[in-house]
């Protein structure tokens, strides 16, 4: 009984993905435990949480006046302190089935452009939310160390990391960042994107679920096989009754154009200040694609048309950044040498 209690208290430790879109929960020896939206219903009188994760994003756009509906993160970092520590609490709470646990050591895949006070919020939530000890780890490599990249070797290894609020770019080397970029652009991003096309287009005001069902359905950086139009519904601008009108994967394409070349401009640039050597690994390689945006249709063609490098699209991109985090809980040494220092 005694050791089982001891096991209990190390089998605590998580790793989580705190995303912009999507928040994921990995506990050591148990493996991904929680995936849901990053979203939480607050009361507007007592700020108290009404619902959190996938409960509260079905609630997206629907609430009464006194209800409200926040999205704590924003382009990857926290937007909402007092959100984030109640949606941290609600997720950990439900990794461990129980409302009472021994504090568990934490360790948050951060973008890499993370700034130090950012930094501090992101710990600071996760100190709130009843973390023993917290390690931020840079999602670049945490992706890498997902997809299981050799970022031990003295070798060149190139990965473009898409979420929902950030693109990270990164090449890594002997368990270091060589060189990295980070872009405030991801799947919100498309989404806007989405929704600013259909009023223009169409003077059709959706919603932000209507707009991301419309990029997972039809969304493409690439010309592939024709899928069907689909109806879209929503609000007409001029008349401000509803109507539904179908949209083709071409026209979501032009919406989605301006974005995807933000992200191809910053894998570029990425390009341009690798060091030579780790430019030549790279060539053989490839780039590994990691995060929801590795998703959209065609988009590794298109990097590979615009940068002639072999791209890679790893089986699950989505759960590359937590998988990561996770393995790090195994080896604490691996962790304090590449991890954020925030002192």
């Amino acid at each position: 009984m005694f050791f089982q209690k001891i096991l209990g208290m190390f089998s605590n430790d998580l790793a989580i993905d705190l995303g912009t879109a999507n928040t994921l929960v990995y506990v050591k020896n148990r493996g991904i435990v929680c995936d849901e939206p990053s979203v939480v219903v607050i009361r507007r009188d007592n700020r108290k949480p009404v619902a959190v994760g996938a409960e509260a994003k079905a609630m997206l756009g629907k609430t009464p006046s006194n209800i409200i509906t926040i999205r704590p993160m924003k382009e990857g970092v926290i937007a909402d302190f007092d959100a984030t520590e109640e949606m941290l609490k609600y997720f950990i709470s439900k990794a461990h089935n129980r409302r009472s646990f021994i504090s568990p050591r934490v360790i948050i895949g951060v973008p890499s452009g993370i700034t130090q006070v950012e930094q501090r919020a992101v710990k600071d939530a996760a100190h709130a939310s009843g973390a023993r000890e917290v390690y931020l780890l840079e999602e670049p490599m945490a992706a890498a160390l997902g997809v299981g990249l050799p970022v031990g070797e003295p070798s060149g290894n190139m990965i473009v990391d898409i979420g929902g609020g950030t693109t990270d770019v990164a090449i890594i080397s002997l368990d270091g960042i060589v060189y990295s970029k980070a872009v405030r652009v991801g799947g919100d991003k498309m989404d806007e994107a989405i929704m600013a096309y259909m009023k223009r287009k169409y003077n059709l005001m959706i919603g932000e679920r209507t707009a991301e069902h419309i990029k997972i359905e039809l969304g493409s950086a690439y010309h592939t096989n024709n899928v069907e139009p689909i109806e879209v519904k929503g609000r007409d601008l001029i008349s401000g009754i509803p109507k539904a009108i179908d949209v083709t994967e071409d026209e979501i394409r032009e919406a989605l154009q301006e974005t995807i070349g933000l992200i191809i401009d910053t894998i570029k640039v990425t390009l341009e200040n690798t060091p030579p050597e780790l430019a030549a690994d790279i060539v053989d390689r490839g780039i590994v694609l990691a995060g929801g945006g590795a998703l959209l249709k065609g988009l590794d063609l298109l990097i590979r048309e615009h940068t002639g490098v072999p791209v890679i699209v790893p089986d699950d991109p989505l759960t590359a950044v937590v998988r990561g985090c996770g393995s790090m809980l195994d080896n604490l040494e691996l962790l304090r040498k590449i991890a954020i220092s925030t002192n």
